[in-house]
């Protein structure tokens, strides 16, 4: 008896004699009308290029909040290796849909530079206190490298949650107001995982497919220039595209040349 099969005779209130089918369709999750329908809109078999998966996540999107659109691309590499790491930014062309809220620990003297380039947070000493007792709701925080002497402290609340300033991702300049505008504008920071995969969000469900295919775009180049000379064999192994409550979509990343 298939999946498909389990779940119509639970829904027939058909109760199957056998101790072992009984046991499977006990620990078998319901399956919706509603993802039964987005299901049977994707082809699992088929791989899709940027465009078309864009348009499909779109319409197989039931949520009735704006979801988010996402990436998952697991790459070749081995991130347990220092020359096979694969980090960087971007800056998506349609931004993410997002409101982030931005924290910068900086000096007085830019703290009328930051307020005006649109951060929600400003200080340095009374927030990295606030942090140190267990405040992070923020969704970035940038700093300057004079006072990362404080900000480094922070690392043990601020490393896990992946907020960390890190030079590399912009988040430590001293040119505050361009890291906000930035961030405020699209700008995304990634990093490869134990895993070797990468998890990002490329826009809302409420952006039109055009966009949500170019925001995707963007940062799959991003990833395939910053791959590493020391990783062999095939760099970008699988990506998928989705919403929050949707199926995924296989992208072709042959397309993506």
């Amino acid at each position: 008896m298939n999946s498909e099969q389990h779940i119509y005779s639970q829904e027939e209130g058909e109760i199957p004699s056998n101790p072992f089918e009984l046991q499977n369709l006990i620990a078998m999750p319901k399956i919706s009308k509603k993802r039964k329908q987005a299901l049977a809109k994707v082809d699992q078999s088929k791989s899709y290029n940027l465009a078309d998966a864009a348009k499909i996540v779109k319409d197989i999107t039931t949520a009735k909040f704006d979801a988010s659109v996402d990436l998952s691309i697991r790459l070749g590499v081995d991130p347990r290796k220092a020359n096979q790491m694969v980090r960087g930014v971007v800056t998506l062309p349609h931004g993410t849909g997002k409101t982030k809220k931005v924290l910068v620990l900086c000096t007085p003297d830019k703290e009328a530079e930051a307020k005006e380039a649109g951060a929600d947070f400003v200080g340095l000493d009374d927030y990295i206190q606030k942090i140190e007792q267990g405040w992070t709701d923020i969704d970035v925080v940038i700093t300057m490298p004079s006072v990362m002497g404080k900000v480094g402290k922070l690392g043990k609340v601020l490393g896990p949650r992946n907020l960390m300033p890190n030079p590399k991702t912009g988040t430590v300049t001293t040119d505050i107001a361009k890291a906000v505008t930035e961030v405020k504008a699209g700008k995304i920071d990634f990093k490869v995982d134990k895993q070797g995969s990468i998890h990002a969000s490329v826009g809302k469900v409420s952006f039109d497919s055009k966009q949500i295919a170019e925001n995707a775009n963007e940062l799959l180049h991003t990833i395939i220039k910053l791959k590493p000379s020391a990783a062999k064999g095939t760099y970008m192994k699988s990506v998928y595209m989705s919403s929050t409550m949707s199926p995924s979509v296989q992208i072709d990343t042959k397309s993506l040349s």
